[in-house]
């Protein structure tokens, strides 16, 4: 498997699992009385992982265009 599928799989992933457990586990202890302060702070690892391949599959198109490669066309 080549790496833009490792990243599409990881970025995939990654937004599964920031979804289930951090969203979910923050709504949960806000709606307590006095919430703990790490709460607002801990989806900030995940969340700079999934900007950074978020951002490497955006421009993975435009730049193939820019380094001139050319898409091939399928057999009929």
């Amino acid at each position: 498997m080549n790496s833009n599928k490792w990243v599409r799989r990881i970025h995939r992933w990654m937004s599964m699992a920031f979804t289930a457990s951090f969203v979910v586990v923050t709504v949960v202890v806000l709606t307590q009385e006095e919430p703990a302060e790490w709460v607002y702070l801990s989806p900030l690892l995940p969340l700079a992982l999934l900007f950074f391949t978020g951002l490497y599959l955006f421009v993975l198109p435009y730049a193939r265009r820019w380094r001139g490669g050319r898409r091939v066309a399928h057999a009929e």
